[in-house]
Formats: structure tokens, sequence, C-alpha cells
């Protein structure tokens, strides 16, 4: 059986659905390929995560029709933000109302937010979603290309965008390589309850072998992010509900009273992946396929999005001026744009990751220096809390 359409999506993650919902109305016929089967798609599991979204990721989702379907009462505020260097209380103040808003920005379950771009795209009769198939070839012509699927099937498409993961095998189909940085650590989320208010400000926590972070939910309950080198990350999840919590709750200094553990922990990898083109004839990378984040700045899926309305701007820029769909011109301007917004904060995220993960005493001084100076500045502090509402 052969499928061909003028634009194929490989991943039907977040970022590869918001594209295809950024291309409606276009008359293009489209394609979203996923090695998940549909029916995990039209009901993602939670995954841990919380998202957090910016003002302008929140536009962008609104715009795309999928804001709407997400239950208010699962969005919670994230009002104000601070960040602490080792036990000391002292920290660095990133406030909401510095930048003239009344929070900066949503968190929002993963999940949730799949679900919602699913249904938007699923209600289109101009997309073909395609789940439980993976792509095992990718062969390159002039015209179009052909995805060579691992059910037997083949494809052709004016356009490929590889939505696939910061491990993209699509990318590597295309001999596109990509700078990966390792950082050797494993995340941890879980979401707990405790008996002090978090007020709905998010910590970020630098301190002596870990890396903590608080994401306030609605109600007294957060989502725990714990960073950890893998085998120390093997011993905590090895505890019982009880040992666990009262862990949780010492490694927060009992600043939020006692913490109780609620659902399960998930872990991730980190791992830091830049492309080193976002672009080939006929082919498109975007998400973190092309630009995977450290999540300590929570960039991540704000980047994502950018980066699919970013391409999408280039591709209706080209069909109003009666351009090749695929036009090099048009996908080097969206190549530009993206790595002109993306590489310095690239960088600088990774250095941010490397100090303040460093337990030596000089990395430890610098850093606190370096925190009680921002705060100081109170330029700098409203500059990066009009930065944070806007990425």
């Amino acid at each position: 059986m052969h499928v061909d359409v003028d634009i194929a999506i490989v991943g039907a993650g977040p970022v590869g659905l918001a594209f295809a919902q950024s291309m409606q109305g276009s008359g293009l016929r489209l394609a979203v390929l996923d090695r998940q089967p549909l029916t995990a798609l039209a009901e993602p599991a939670f995954d841990g995560r919380e998202i957090a979204l910016t003002h302008a990721s929140q536009r962008i989702l609104q715009e795309l029709g999928v804001w709407q379907r997400i239950d208010p009462a699962q969005v919670s505020a994230l009002r104000d933000a601070q960040v602490f260097n080792g036990p000391s209380l002292f920290a660095l103040r990133i406030d909401a109302q510095i930048a003239g808003v009344a929070q900066l920005g949503y968190f929002v379950p993963n999940h949730l937010i799949r679900k919602a771009l699913f249904e938007a795209v699923q209600a289109r009769s101009d997309v073909q979603l395609i789940g439980g198939v993976g792509v095992s070839g990718l062969r390159c012509g002039a015209e179009r290309q052909t995805l060579q699927l691992d059910d037997g099937r083949s494809l052709t498409a004016r356009l490929v965008v590889a939505a696939d993961s910061r491990f993209s095998q699509t990318r590597r189909m295309m001999g596109i390589a990509a700078a990966t940085h390792d950082f050797a650590r494993t995340m941890m989320v879980c979401r707990f309850s405790h008996e002090l208010p978090h007020q709905h400000v998010a910590w970020q926590w630098f301190d002596q072998g870990q890396t903590l972070a608080l994401l306030p939910l609605n109600g007294q309950r957060s989502n725990v992010v714990l960073t950890l080198t893998p085998e120390a990350m093997q011993a905590e999840l090895a505890l019982d509900d009880a040992a666990f919590s009262a862990s949780i709750t010492r490694r927060f200094a009992h600043r939020l009273g006692a913490m109780h553990k609620e659902g399960e922990p998930h872990t991730y990898p980190l791992v830091g992946v830049y492309a080193q083109r976002f672009v080939a004839p006929r082919f498109a990378l975007i998400g973190d396929a092309a630009v995977g984040m450290h999540p300590i700045t929570a960039h991540g899926f704000n980047f994502g999005l950018q980066s699919q309305q970013r391409l999408a701007e280039q591709l209706w820029l080209a069909k109003r001026r009666n351009r090749d769909l695929a036009d090099q011109e048009f996908l080097q301007a969206y190549e530009r744009r993206h790595r002109t917004a993306t590489w310095p904060l690239y960088q600088a995220t990774n250095a941010i990751a490397r100090l303040y993960t460093n337990d030596a005493a000089p990395a430890q001084w610098l850093r606190g220096g370096a925190l009680r100076m921002a705060q100081a500045v109170q330029p700098f502090r409203k500059a990066l809390a009009r930065h944070l509402t806007q990425t």
C-alpha cells in the first residue's frame, strides 16, 4: 500500500501535532506518523511531567484551538520563581509583577496537552493519522521524499518534517549530525502533597550532590523534580513510600513541612541535543529533534512550539508567493530564525547546568555570588522576568 501526501510529519508528540494544526486551512494533505498506536495517542498516559508554559506558548495553543480543550481546573498558575544555592535561605526572586504581569506562566500536565492536540488534529479531514508504525528508511528525490515504513508500506511527500524526539532516527537517516551533551544525571518527577502552602512560587534549588525543583500545582500539592546520579537515583527509588516521602521532606529541608508521595515517580535521562542543521532538501527538523534542552531553564517545550510556528510561517509565506512548498529559501529562513533564537540560550543553559551542579567550593562560591548580584540589579531581574513570560 502506498500513501502520497504534501507533508509527512514523523512523530505525533505535541510539537508534531501542533505543526499539523498550524497548517490547517492550507489546502495541503498531511500525514502524521508515530510508533505508538492511535489508541495510546488518543489517551496518552500520565508521564509525570508538568509543562511550564509561557504566555507566548499559551497564546500559540489558543490560536491553534487547543488551549480551549484543556480543563482549566488542571492548569496551575506559575506566579513567581525563586532560585536557591545550597542550604542558604537566600534566593534570587523572579517576580511576575516586575514584568508587568500577574504571573510568569502556567503549569499544565504534559499528557493533557498531548490529548488536546490529538483531538484537534483528529477532527480534521485533511490529516491522516498513522499509528503503530515507524520509519525504516528514507529515500531522497528531486520532487518527493519517500519514507519506507516498517510495516511494508511506503509514503511519499513533498516535505518531511521530523518531530521524533531528541534521539531522532529520521534525522540520522538524513545524515544530519547533532551535538549531544550527556549530563550523566537522571531526573525524577513525582507529585507530592505538603503541609505548608507554596504560594504558586516555583523553586529551583542547587544543592550538594542534588538539584531540586518544585513546580506548584493547585492546592497544597507540587510536582517535585529531583536530579541525581543514576546510581543515587536507583537507591532513592528502591525506598518504600514512607521512606521515599521522608527522604524528599529532608531534601527540601522541611521548608514545606511533611511531604507525602502521590502517584508514581517517572525518570528521564538528562541529555542536551543541538542539530548541526535544521533543514535539508525537502526536509526540516522541529521540536527536540532540532533542539533538545536541559530542563533547568524550562525552555524546551516553549522552544518546540516556537519551532513549529516558525516553520509553518515560512510554509504559509511560500504558499502566498506561489513558490514550491519545500523551497530552500524559505526552509533556510526558518533555520536562521530558529537558530538565532535558540543557540545562545542552549549554550547558556548548558553552562548554567555545569556551574550549578558543580559541588567544588569555588563553583559554589561563584554561583552564590552570582545569585546575590542578580538579585541586587533590578533591571536584570526585570529583563529576566520579561524573558520568561515571552519565550
